[in-house]
């Protein structure tokens, strides 16, 4: 496996804040269980959203396009507990 780094992404990202910001979202992304992109060699969420973005695969225009799968935890509604 190839080793991301910053100035890969850079070259696809404006700068390093939107890097940020783009990358934490679709690595949130892939935590909620979206499917990556790229394979996942046994990378965490963190360097799997790096490398999409290196590849040029996410992009600024096109991450929420990218849906996490919807996961049903058996918790009903009524089942929640409440703070007080």
């Amino acid at each position: 496996m190839a080793r991301v780094t910053v100035e890969d992404c850079l070259e696809k990202v404006g700068n390093r804040f939107d890097l940020v910001l783009l990358s934490s979202k679709r690595a949130r992304q892939l935590m909620e269980n979206a499917d990556p992109l790229v394979p996942r060699e046994r990378d965490k969420d963190t360097v799997v959203a790096l490398r999409e973005i290196s590849a040029g695969l996410v992009n600024e225009e096109n991450v929420d396009s990218f849906e996490a799968k919807n996961i049903d935890y058996g918790i009903a509604e009524g089942d929640k507990e409440t703070t007080v």
